[in-house]
C-alpha cells in the first residue's frame, strides 16, 4: 500500500451514517465538515468538549455516552476513529475494514483506509490537498498548500477561466480608502474575474494594473473642478455593457453607500432588470483617520462620531446637513469632501457653540504612500489648510479625540 498514492474521491454523506469514536479535539475540528454535508451523525463516547457537546444539544448530532463496542461500524458509510484508547482504535479499526466501511485514524494513519485531506472553500469551490506517501504525509506542508489555493482564489491572485457561460451582471465594489491591501476579499475577487471595470479616481488605483490585457477599464473620476463623467453616463455605462453579456465592476473608493451614489446605480441597474451584487467597503471616514492615529471614539473622550458631507457650504441651500446641531455635540465629527469649505464650517460650528479651540486634522490621501496630516484648530483651520497646501482628497477631522494618540502616528 505504501508504493501508492491514496486515490482521491468526494463523499456524499448526506442523510448517510457516519460513526464517530471519541468526542475529543480530532472531534471538535473533523464535525462541523460532517455535518455540513448533511451526514447523520452518531458521536459514540464517553465525554466530549463543550464545543462537541453543544453541538449534541443543538441536534446536529447523536451523541451515545458510552465507549466504542462491537457493532457500532457494522451499517456506517464512513467513520473517523478518534479515541485515545489504542486498542479500542484498532478493534474498531478491524470492524470497519470487515464491512468495507472506509475508515480515518487520528492515530495512526497507515492503518486507516482513508485520510482526511487539508480541505477550504472559496465560491462554491472546495479544495481538497493530500500529501503523497513519497513526501512523509506531512500534514503542515499539505496545509500550507491548502491556504495559498484558497487564499488566492479569495484574493484573486490565482484565477482560472471560467469555460462555462456566466451570469452577467454588476458588482458594486467598495475599493477602500486607497491603499489596495484594504479592498475585501470578495471585492478583490469579483475585480479579478471582471471583464469591465469602471473605476472612480479614489479608487485603488494600483489593483488596476494587476488586471489581465483583456479587461477594458473605463475611467469615471469625479475630479473636483475638472473634467467628470456624468452619472448618467456612468449608469448608462453599467447598463449597456451588462446587457453585452459582460461582468462588470463599478471600483468605488471606500463604500458604495457612503457618499458614493451606489444606491442611484442599483436603481438604474434594477430598472434595467439588471442583477447587481454590492460589496460593502472600508469607510474612509473611519479608516483614514485611524491611519494617521486618530481613533473617531475613545472612552472618556468621544462617545459618538457623526460623518458628514462638505462638498457644499452649511450656508449653501442645497445643503441638507444641521450644522448648528452638529456644534452641540459633543463627540467627534468627520467631513469628507470639504477641504475647500472647511473655513466657512469652522465659522458656523464655532457661531454655533463650538469651542474655536476645538482640535481639528486634515489627513491628505490617507492609507496611501502619500498621506500626511496638517493639525489644527477651528480657529486656525482655514489659514493653516491654505498655507500647507491641503487639497482633496482628505478627511477632516473634529473634535477632541485628535490629541488622543501620538502625533508620531501621522
Amino acid at each position: 500500500m505504501a508504493e501508492h498514492p491514496a486515490y482521491p474521491v468526494g463523499l456524499r454523506l448526506t442523510g448517510r451514517r457516519v460513526v464517530v469514536l471519541g468526542g475529543g479535539q480530532v472531534a471538535q475540528r473533523r464535525l462541523p465538515a460532517l455535518i455540513a454535508a448533511g451526514a447523520d451523525i452518531h458521536l459514540v463516547s464517553p465525554e466530549a468538549t463543550p464545543s462537541v457537546e453543544a453541538m449534541a444539544e443543538a441536534g446536529e448530532i447523536t451523541w451515545h455516552r458510552r465507549p466504542y463496542t462491537e457493532g457500532d461500524l457494522a451499517t456506517a458509510w464512513y467513520a473517523l476513529i478518534a479515541t485515545s484508547d489504542t486498542e479500542a482504535n484498532t478493534r474498531a479499526s478491524a470492524e470497519a475494514e470487515a464491512h468495507r466501511v472506509w475508515c480515518v485514524r487520528s492515530d495512526d494513519a497507515d492503518a486507516a483506509t482513508a485520510w482526511t485531506p487539508a480541505t477550504g472553500t472559496s465560491e462554491g469551490v472546495t479544495v481538497a490537498v493530500l500529501t503523497t506517501e513519497a513526501r512523509g504525509r506531512d500534514p503542515r506542508h499539505t496545509a500550507a498548500i491548502r491556504d495559498a489555493v484558497v487564499e488566492g482564489l479569495r484574493d484573486g491572485t490565482l484565477v482560472a477561466p471560467h469555460h462555462r457561460t456566466r451570469t452577467p451582471g454588476v458588482a458594486l465594489v467598495g475599493g477602500g480608502p486607497g491603499d489596495p491591501d484594504l479592498i475585501t476579499v470578495r471585492g478583490r475577487r469579483l475585480l479579478a474575474e471582471a471583464d469591465v471595470v469602471i473605476a472612480d479616481r479614489l479608487g485603488p488605483r494600483d489593483l488596476l494594473a494587476e488586471l489581465p490585457p483583456h479587461v477594458e477599464v473605463i475611467d469615471a473620476a469625479k475630479i473636483p473642478y475638472g473634467r467628470f463623467m456624468a452619472q448618467e453616463a456612468i449608469n448608462n455605462a453599467l447598463v449597456e455593457h451588462a446587457k453585452q453579456g459582460r461582468s462588470v465592476v463599478r471600483l468605488k473608493g471606500g463604500d458604495p453607500y457612503v457618499f458614493g451614489r451606489g444606491m442611484e446605480e442599483l436603481h438604474a441597474l434594477a430598472e434595467a432588470g439588471i442583477p447587481c451584487t454590492v460589496v460593502p467597503g472600508i469607510s474612509s471616514s473611519i479608516s483614514v483617520p485611524g491611519a494617521a492615529g486618530i481613533p473617531v471614539t475613545h472612552r472618556g473622550v468621544a462617545h459618538e462620531f457623526t460623518v458628514v458631507s462638505g462638498h457644499v457650504a452649511p450656508d449653501d441651500e442645497r445643503s441638507l446637513v444641521d450644522w448648528p446641531s452638529l456644534a452641540k455635540l459633543t463627540g467627534t465629527l468627520v467631513v469628507l469632501m470639504g477641504v475647500d469649505k472647511i473655513g466657512r464650517i469652522a465659522e458656523t460650528l464655532v457661531a454655533n457653540g463650538k469651542s474655536p479651540d476645538t482640535p481639528v486634522a486634515l489627513v491628505q490621501e490617507g492609507t496611501t504612500a502619500a498621506q500626511r496630516r496638517v493639525d489644527a484648530t477651528l480657529a486656525t483651520v482655514a489659514e493653516t489648510a491654505a498655507a500647507q497646501g491641503v487639497k482633496p482628497p482628505a478627511v477632516i477631522v473634529i473634535g477632541e479625540v485628535v490629541a488622543v494618540g501620538p502625533r508620531g502616528t501621522a
